[in-house]
Order: C-alpha cells, then sequence, then structure tokens
C-alpha cells in the first residue's frame, strides 16, 4: 500500500514538473518567439534604421553602413584618374606624298616647257599650281579616308586641321628662280626630291616642321651640285612634307570611357563607419546616407508591417505543419523548443557568414550551412517539418545574401539553399552512423556543386572562370561544414533534451554493446525473447505513428535486470527446477520485481538514454504478479491478516509513453502466445485483446496519451505479426524411432 501510493505521488509529481511539455501558454509563447526570430532575421535586409540628421549639424551617434553601397565621389575620382591614365590614341596614316613630289616635277616640266607664257607668268602660275596641286592630294586622302571603314569622322577632321594648318608656305624668291630650271636640272632634282621626301615619311610625323629641319642635312649628303637645284629641291621637299600621324580623338574618348566603365566602384563596406559621434555632416557624408537610406525625412511604417507579415505567414505555416505533425512535436512543447534552437543556430550560421559577404566576393554566401537546421530537424524531429523548414531557409538565404539593393531577393541563393536542403533531407535518411552523416555531407556538397553549375549554364555572363571556382569550393566546402556541425549538435540536443536520434538507437541496437552481449551469453532465453518483443513493438509503435525504433531498441534493453538472477525466470531454466516452486512466494515476488529496478540501475551504469530506461522502468507498470499472489493465497493460514494486491504489484511507475506502453503490451503478448501449444488465429486473437483490455482495466494506460483507436490498431497489428511468427509448418519424416506419448508428455513439459 505504501509503495503504490508512493508510487502515485511520483508519477503526479512527475506529471506536474513536465507540464510545461503540454502547456498552451508556453506553446503560444515559442511560436511568439520563432515570429521574432524570423522578423530578427530578415530586418536587416528589408527594414534599414533610419536617422533625422542635417548638414551642418554633428553627430550624436556612430552611424555604421547597414550594407555594402558605392560611394559615389570616391568612384568617380577613380573613374576620372583611370581616364587620364589613358594615353591618346594616334593613327598612322599610309602617305603617297611622293606622288605629291611627282605631280610637282610633272607641273614644272610642263610650264617651264611653254614658251609662250612669259617668266613673270611662269611666276604667278607657280603661285597657284602648287596651292592646287596640295589641295588635290589632300582632297584624294581625304576621299579615301572616308571610304574606309576603319576611320572615324573625328579622325578625318583632324587630318584636315593638320594638313590645312602645317601647309608649308614656299618663300616668295623662290618662285622666280622656278622657270630657271632646265630639263636636266629636273631631272637630276626629281629622284633625290622623292628619296629624301620618302625616307623622311617612313618616320611618324606628328609635325612636319620637325621633318622639314631635316631636309636640309640630306640635301647636303646628295650628288646634286648647283646651289639652285640644292635650294629648289629643299623648297619643294618641305613643301611635300605633311604630317602621318594624327591624334584620334574619337578612339581617345571611347578608350577613355572604356576605361571609367572598368573602373571598379568604389564601396563602402557593410559595417564601416559611416559618421563618427560627435563628427560634422557634411554634404559628402549626407550624400552617403542617403545613398544607404538612412536619412529619416518621415516615419515610413510600411516596410516594418510588410515584414511583420511575411515573418507572421512563416510562422503560421510552420504551425499549421506542427498542427497537422503525427510526431511527438505535435503536442510536446519540449520538441518545440528544440525546433526553436535549431532554427536559432542556423540563423545565426547564416548571419556569421553573411558578415564576411562583400561585393568582390558575394558568392561566399555559398558557404553557409544552411542544411544543417534542416538535416538536425528531419533526424531528431520529423522529416515533413524539415521540408518546409528547407523552403522557409532558402527563402531566408536569398533574402539574406541578396547583394543587390535594387530587389528584395536573389533567387540564386534561394535556389541552391532549396536545392542543399532537399537533397540533405534524403541523404539523411539513409544515415544510421555518425560517419554515415559525414557521407550525407558530401552528397549535400555534390547536389549543390551541380546546382550552380547549372546556374552558370542558365546565366553565363553573370559568372566569370574565377567566380565558378569560388563558388563551387564554397558550396562544397558547406556541405563537410554542415556535416561536421550536425555530429557535434547532436549529442548536445540529444542529452539536453532527453530525445534519442536514429543513428543513436542504431548504435544501441548493436549486439556487441556489452550489456546485450552480456544478455546473449548469460539469459539467452531473455535475449530471444528480447529480439522477439522488439519485432512485436515496432510494428505495433509503426501503426500508430508512434516510434517503432525506439520500441525495438528499448525492448532490447528491458529485461537486462533478469542478468542478476537468470535462473529464477522461466525462459533460461533448461532442463533445471524451478527454484519457485521452493521458496515462499513473497521471496519469489521480490526476486521478479527486483530484475526492473537491476535493470534500471545497470542501464544507469552504462550510460544508456533516459527514454530507454525509462521503457525499463515503466513496461511492467504497477501490474499485478497473479500467479505469486494467488500462491500466497493458497498458503494463507486461517486468521492471519488478509495479504494487500499492492504487495504482489510492480513499483511501477505507470507508462508515461506510447512507447513504454506498447513495449508493455508487447512483452505481456510474446511470454503469452508463446506458452500456447499450436496456437490458432482466434486464440492469438483472444489473447492478446484480452492482455490489452486487462491492462487498461488496471489503470496502466492512464498516465499515457494513449487512446481506445490506437489500442484496437495495435492489437491488429499484434495479431499480424504474430502469425507471422507463429505459422504453420510442415512436419518432416523423421527417420528415428517414434517416441510413445509419455516421452512426449514430459520433453513438451
Amino acid at each position: 500500500m505504501i509503495e503504490h501510493q508512493r508510487a502515485s505521488v511520483n508519477g503526479i509529481f512527475a506529471y506536474r514538473l513536465s507540464g510545461w511539455k503540454n502547456s498552451a501558454v508556453i506553446r503560444t509563447v515559442l511560436f511568439v518567439m520563432l515570429g521574432i526570430l524570423l522578423y530578427a532575421a530578415l530586418f536587416g535586409k528589408w527594414v534599414p534604421p533610419t536617422y533625422d540628421i542635417r548638414v551642418g549639424m554633428r553627430s550624436e551617434k556612430t552611424i555604421y553602413a547597414p550594407k555594402q553601397i558605392e560611394n559615389a565621389i570616391e568612384t568617380q575620382k577613380a573613374k576620372e584618374e583611370a581616364a587620364k591614365r589613358v594615353q591618346p590614341i594616334y593613327t598612322l596614316l599610309p602617305m603617297r606624298n611622293d606622288r605629291l613630289v611627282e605631280m610637282m616635277f610633272e607641273k614644272l616640266r610642263q610650264i617651264n616647257a611653254d614658251e609662250q607664257l612669259s617668266q613673270s607668268d611662269k611666276v604667278n602660275v607657280y603661285r597657284n599650281v602648287f596651292p592646287a596641286l596640295y589641295r588635290d592630294y589632300t582632297e584624294q586622302l581625304y576621299r579615301t579616308i572616308s571610304s574606309n571603314p576603319e576611320y572615324n569622322e573625328g579622325l578625318l577632321n583632324e587630318v584636315k586641321a593638320a594638313l590645312d594648318n602645317q601647309l608649308y608656305r614656299i618663300p616668295e624668291e623662290v618662285y622666280f628662280k622656278f622657270p630657271r630650271l632646265t630639263k636636266e636640272d629636273l631631272a637630276d632634282m626629281e629622284p633625290v626630291t622623292k628619296e629624301i621626301v620618302s625616307r623622311l615619311m617612313t618616320d611618324q610625323i606628328t609635325d612636319a616642321q620637325t621633318a622639314r629641319a631635316r631636309v636640309a642635312e640630306l640635301v647636303n649628303s646628295s650628288p646634286l651640285t648647283k646651289s639652285t637645284t640644292r635650294e629648289l629641291v629643299q623648297e619643294i621637299a618641305r613643301f611635300a612634307l605633311t604630317p602621318n600621324k594624327f591624334l584620334n580623338q574619337q578612339a581617345t574618348d571611347e578608350a577613355r570611357a572604356k576605361a571609367r566603365e572598368e573602373t571598379k566602384p568604389v564601396f563602402i563596406n557593410k559595417g564601416d563607419i559611416l559618421v563618427a559621434e560627435g563628427e560634422i555632416i557634411t554634404e559628402e557624408i549626407y550624400q552617403r546616407m542617403e545613398m544607404a537610406d538612412l536619412l529619416k525625412d518621415e516615419v515610413n511604417y510600411w516596410p516594418q508591417l510588410g515584414l511583420a507579415i511575411v515573418s507572421i505567414m512563416m510562422t503560421v505555416t510552420v504551425y499549421m505543419f506542427v498542427r497537422q505533425s503525427r510526431s511527438a512535436i505535435r503536442q510536446n512543447n519540449a520538441q518545440l523548443l528544440m525546433l526553436v534552437l535549431i532554427y536559432t543556430l542556423n540563423m545565426i550560421g547564416i548571419k556569421i557568414i553573411a558578415l564576411g559577404q562583400n561585393l568582390e566576393y558575394p558568392h561566399i554566401g555559398f558557404l553557409a550551412p544552411v542544411a544543417m537546421g534542416i538535416m538536425l530537424i528531419a533526424t531528431l524531429i520529423e522529416t515533413q517539418l524539415a521540408f518546409v523548414s528547407a523552403i522557409l531557409f532558402s527563402v531566408l538565404a536569398s533574402v539574406i545574401f541578396n547583394m543587390d539593393s535594387d530587389s528584395l531577393f536573389d533567387y540564386r541563393y534561394g535556389f541552391v539553399a532549396a536545392v542543399v536542403g532537399i537533397a540533405s533531407i534524403f541523404a539523411i535518411q539513409r544515415a544510421n552512423q555518425r560517419s554515415s552523416i559525414l557521407k550525407a555531407g558530401v552528397i549535400v556538397s555534390l547536389f549543390g556543386a551541380l546546382a550552380v553549375v547549372s546556374l552558370v549554364m542558365l546565366d553565363n555572363d553573370a559568372y566569370t572562370r574565377n567566380e565558378l571556382l569560388f563558388s563551387v569550393s564554397f558550396i562544397i566546402a558547406s556541405g563537410i561544414l554542415t556535416a561536421v556541425l550536425v555530429i557535434g549538435l547532436m549529442p548536445f540536443f540529444e542529452v539536453v533534451f532527453g530525445i534519442l536520434s536514429p543513428v543513436r538507437l542504431v548504435e544501441l541496437s548493436n549486439p556487441n554493446h556489452p550489456l546485450l552481449r552480456k544478455l546473449l551469453t548469460e539469459t539467452p532465453g531473455t535475449y530471444h525473447h528480447s529480439v522477439m518483443v522488439g519485432n512485436l513493438a515496432e510494428a505495433a509503435a509503426e501503426s500508430i505513428g508512434a516510434n517503432g525504433l525506439l520500441c525495438r531498441v528499448g525492448s532490447f534493453y528491458h529485461d537486462v535486470g533478469k542478468t542478476k538472477r537468470p535462473s529464477y525466470f522461466i525462459e533460461n531454466q533448461n532442463n533445471i527446477e524451478n527454484p519457485h516452486d521452493k521458496i515462499d512466494p513473497h521471496l519469489s515476488k521480490s526476486i521478479i520485481i527486483a530484475h526492473v529496478r537491476d535493470g534500471v540501475d545497470m542501464l544507469k551504469e552504462h550510460k544508456i538514454p533516459k527514454p530507454i530506461c525509462d521503457i525499463a522502468e515503466q513496461h511492467h507498470g504497477t501490474t499485478l504478479l497473479k500467479y505469486f499472489y494467488r500462491k500466497a493465497l493458497q498458503q494463507q493460514k486461517e486468521g492471519e491478516e488478509p495479504i494487500a494486491e499492492e504487495e504482489y504489484r510492480y513499483p511501477g511507475p505507470k507508462a508515461q509513453s506510447k512507447e513504454a506502453a506498447i513495449v508493455g503490451i508487447a512483452d505481456g503478448v510474446e511470454a503469452a502466445v508463446r506458452s500456447l501449444r499450436n496456437p490458432t488465429i482466434e486464440q492469438i486473437d483472444s489473447t492478446v485483446r484480452k492482455i490489452i483490455k486487462d491492462r487498461l482495466d488496471d489503470g496502466q494506460f492512464d498516465e499515457c496519451d494513449m487512446t481506445l483507436k490506437e489500442l484496437d490498431t495495435i492489437a491488429k497489428t499484434l495479431n499480424k505479426t504474430l502469425l507471422g511468427i507463429f505459422h504453420s509448418r510442415i512436419e518432416y519424416p523423421s527417420d528415428l524411432p517414434e517416441k510413445n506419448a509419455e516421452q512426449r508428455t514430459k520433453e513438451e513439459a
């Protein structure tokens, strides 16, 4: 009686202690916290702070750049400096000035040979002919330039101006000497003149006067001997020399414009000081703050309202999926708290990477471990909720890593985040060991790299070769980083929230575990019983949406306490006498009940997680040891004080979870059905339902949220599973002599 009251008190205390897990108020607070978290994550991008300042006033606080912005003034200075460094572009034209020389000598021969012209007339003709020849020559040159698409109009104008401005003026006295030249003189003069002009025109000439200064030297070294012919050759050569290298102003302007365009903007990085505390606001500082959208001309609450609506929509999305979930998070606030914590850690990881992002290295955003939270949710909570979280994190990534101030989202980061998030869910489902999580991280890296490469193929102009290399490297590193973080954080969540991940459960189910090896070697009957209970419990749990893997592993350990006194349990009594036949039923009761306490102590000693310890402690609940109770009643003498049922009940507590209740049912069902000889479908069904009904009537399910519908589902599942275990077998003929009835009876007993 006392033990029963103590167990009841402990149960009530445990219920009150864990009451917050089912509190509607706590649940509301957690969802509000989730909404605030989402609002805070997006606030810096969508709602930057504003300040009421004016030019000339002193800043009351240090103001930092909320984002990376262009410094327009410094950028313009950099562009002009780049333009100044561009040297003027000159175009070298292929001039045929020797042709001009030929034309001049041709006219000299014609005019001097004309006897009808007087000396003075020839002088006048020469005054007009030579300029005319120069005009004809230049006009032909202009037509050539105009017809060539390589030459622009600006170059043509430059050529005209240079040829006009640098036209050589033949001295007046020279015209009086031209009529005196004989045919022989002209014949000697022409090749020398042509050679001098051709030689000088091979150089790049921008100023014809420089070339003309060298004519006298070349003439003096020529074979001409007469002073007159030498003088006239000099004048003709000087006249025929023109510039051949001209400033291409249009090409120069285009090159300088290109230099301005190619100049990288000068940016003020996110977090840089725009104005220090106490600093005077200048026009330049004011413009910077205006570009950063930090000026508060009037209060605008629309961005805050829009962000609040978005945050509420995201929170409601999570709420709806949690509400419809079949996992424990639907009613367990502890798992909801874990979800909020996972979201927080994932947001911190994303924000840390975002701090290092700038316009020079924008693709560092691919390094963010977006899939970390998704893998944790899929492993520790629920797969369906992980898919929802993958979509939410992709939206958050597209906002947080967006470097374009003119748009709200950057689809590239959102797309890659969605791909790696969904890939991580499928990859982690196949992970049953710690090392498998690292393999899942590699799979995430591969899918992320494929996503980045696909973006490059779709928009090739957006990435250079180096940017592609950096992006792929970052996304591969992100997958590895995600796996490392998941491996490191999973034990934290397992310990703090008292949950078991599938990876941890698979590790505990290894037969080489010291306790399971001890169970197998010292109590093989109990070990086989535990394995069968595990099969039954897992199937029953999965049928109602409970944790089937936890039921299986918990079943493996639920009777480990029997290793203390293995011979006192029927499944281990092979060819030995039952020791309970010779001892008092009260002592037998104590030995049987002790296996629960002994098992829990052994589990705690080996650091077995609490959920498994709870299953071992609660799988019998406060059920009655009917056999020994009835035996005690039979042995009771007349006049003795009546024996209370509570003395022959397990101390409990009753099952606190569906998993503990299912293991308890499977434990009783397996033992009962195994005791049947040649069980039929009707016998199995009757036995299963009787055990469930007895436990229900005894109040063993009062402290767990098991429903009658779920109990009926469990019964049907157990029947189906047991029929698969105890199916009929073909009786094979034996060569051994048939045993008599007496011998068969002894062996079956």
